[in-house]
């Protein structure tokens, strides 16, 4: 939404409650600024669960097709597939309709860049520079709008090419997966069954208003996983926000590990195996966690 500042992005993309603040106005005229920013097709647009996102989605996609601009539906998926789909099906561009882990009320729009990654902040100012100035481009003819139904699935391919699959395979593990309602109930018991894991389900239905637990992974909204993963023996315990980008994990013994541990163990790890010597780029909110991790590995 628009700020007293004039300005329309925040930290992940264009936010706001739908209809009072993600207005019809606002999302058509950002629609063709963005279409004005990318120039060209195809366009890869994908949402989450939230009830308004299908809505935002067709509104964005025909917008867009009226610029000119073929759009590619990617449907129900998560953040980080849309992310992989730009970067790696050939796409110029990706928007992922999401509010993430705000509350069910929000909506958003995040553009994605042909690299995979958000938008820059300079490429922000940019599409705000049009979205004030109403500069759209004028485009002769329509874009198209076909379904892409293959994200998902060439996405699982990738990544299990990253992984010893039959070694995990071997230890049978028992996961417990928190999709809180969420769209990683597309994405992570698939991936789960792929590497011969046993699942404990929970909130795996697909539902915008979070009716099981807020969207955001909490310590506090995660007290069921952790009885879940005693409950069951579970070897691990794994929950998702809303939009399937954030991941947070709970030991065999159910205990909630807080994210930058989670991110000095895969840092320990990537530091030690695959990539020796390497410098660690981390969010500025990390802690020094990550940092003392990459000194003893002599990295910084």
């Amino acid at each position: 939404m628009e700020d007293r500042n004039g300005r329309l992005f925040g930290t992940n993309g264009v936010r706001g409650v739908f209809g009072s603040e993600l207005t019809l106005d606002l999302i058509v005229d950002l629609s063709y600024s963005l279409a004005t920013y990318y120039e060209n097709g195809p366009i890869i647009v994908g949402c989450d669960g939230r009830e308004s996102s299908p809505i935002i989605s067709r509104i964005v996609r025909s917008t867009i097709n009226s610029a000119g601009v073929d759009v590619r539906n990617a449907g129900l998926l998560p953040t980080p597939c849309l992310q992989y789909a730009v970067k790696f099906l050939d796409y110029n561009g990706g928007i992922m309709i999401t509010a993430s882990h705000n509350p069910a009320e929000y909506n958003g729009i995040k553009p994605i860049a042909a690299d995979g990654v958000e938008i820059s902040r300079e490429d922000e100012l940019d599409v705000e520079a049009i979205y004030y100035s109403k500069r759209f481009s004028k485009i002769d003819g329509y874009g198209l709008d076909f379904p892409d139904p293959l994200v998902i699935n060439s996405y699982l391919n990738d990544v299990t090419q990253l992984i010893d699959i039959e070694t995990i395979r071997k230890r049978r593990f028992t996961i417990a997966l928190d999709a809180g309602n969420g769209v990683q109930a597309t994405v992570a018991p698939l991936l789960a069954e792929r590497l011969g894991c046993k699942i404990v389900a929970l909130n795996s239905t697909i539902d915008g208003t979070f009716p099981t637990r807020g969207s955001e992974p909490t310590l506090d909204n995660l007290q069921v996983l952790s009885s879940i993963v005693r409950g069951t023996k579970a070897d691990l315990g794994v929950a998702y926000d809303g939009d399937g980008d954030r991941s947070i994990f709970c030991d065999e013994k159910g205990v909630v590990q807080p994210g930058d541990r989670t991110g000095a163990t895969i840092v320990s790890h990537l530091l030690t195996t695959k990539h020796k010597g390497a410098d660690v780029v981390c969010p500025i909110n990390s802690t020094m966690a990550v940092s003392i991790v990459a000194n003893e590995a002599g990295s910084k």
